[in-house]
């Protein structure tokens, strides 16, 4: 009989009606907010692990081309004096938080194989009562640094709308190139499992670890799971990472008008929206 590529504890929990929260690095993970976000949380949160997912299946290594695109792909490797004391191979691993009714996953969206990693993700929800899955993304968007970034989601069935909306969550029109977690999303029905996407927009024009999206996700999520978290550091973050953005646009004027710009046209349609609703 062939190994699964799932290995799971001796013993699972067993949860009543359990959430499980998902972030994948990769595609939807601008700004570090999904990955940003799950480890916050997981240190925050009394969470022993549980499984696995065995990397081997799912990933591309040895991708053809330059060194500067092959180097995209391939596990990264450290030696110290000659010996190797560190092989990166990607880790795709459960947690469980008994006392909040919660997993949490934490992984890199795979390359190859979609169905079987889709269905290790299935068969450890059902096998621990997971009723609902929630995926926490970003992509990068027009909202600018200055406000709070805007929450997209889409769900697996129109009558999770209602709830989510009390939240300030906005639902998603897009059409394009798919994530694994929307092709999880249009699988869930067939498991019985309800499923939320989460898509944070977070400022396109700057690079690398984005702490202010990262806390103000953070937050959110942990109104709607209802988690206690500690946002404390995290802010501490936020300010520093703004002090730096605001140094860069003393500098580049042309940038600085953009994101005035941007301001006004966010504000205008926090305002448009306000109206409708009202």
């Amino acid at each position: 009989m062939p190994k699964t590529p799932l290995n799971t504890s001796p013993s699972l929990p067993r949860l009543t009606k359990g959430a499980m929260l998902l972030a994948f690095s990769g595609w939807m993970d601008g700004g570090e907010v999904s990955t940003g976000t799950l480890k916050h949380l997981l240190t925050h949160l009394d969470a022993t692990k549980i499984a696995s997912i065995d990397p081997d299946p799912f990933y591309i290594y040895n991708f053809p081309g330059s060194m500067e695109v092959s180097a995209l792909f391939r596990p990264n490797v450290k030696y110290k004096k000659g010996v190797t004391v560190d092989f990166d191979f990607p880790e795709n691993a459960f947690f469980c938080a008994t006392d909040k009714n919660l997993i949490l996953f934490t992984g890199k969206e795979p390359n190859l194989r979609w169905r079987e990693f889709g269905d290790c993700l299935f068969t450890l929800a059902k096998s621990t009562g997971v009723t609902r899955i929630y995926f926490v993304g970003s992509f990068g968007g027009t909202v600018p640094h200055t406000r709070e970034p805007r929450l997209y989601a889409s769900v697996s069935d129109k009558k999770l709308r209602p709830k989510l909306r009390r939240y300030g969550v906005k639902f998603t029109d897009y059409e394009g190139p798919a994530s694994f977690s929307s092709y999880l999303l249009n699988r869930a029905g067939e498991h019985d499992i309800e499923m939320v996407n989460f898509a944070a927009e977070i400022p396109a024009y700057i690079d690398g670890i984005n702490p202010l999206s990262i806390e103000s996700v953070t937050r959110r999520l942990a109104s709607i799971l209802d988690l206690p978290v500690d946002l404390s550091p995290m802010r501490l973050a936020s300010d520093e990472w703004s002090a730096q953005v605001t140094t860069m646009l003393e500098d580049d004027k042309k940038l600085a008008g953009h994101v005035r710009k941007l301001e006004e046209e966010y504000d205008s349609e926090m305002l448009a929206d306000a109206e409708e609703e009202g």
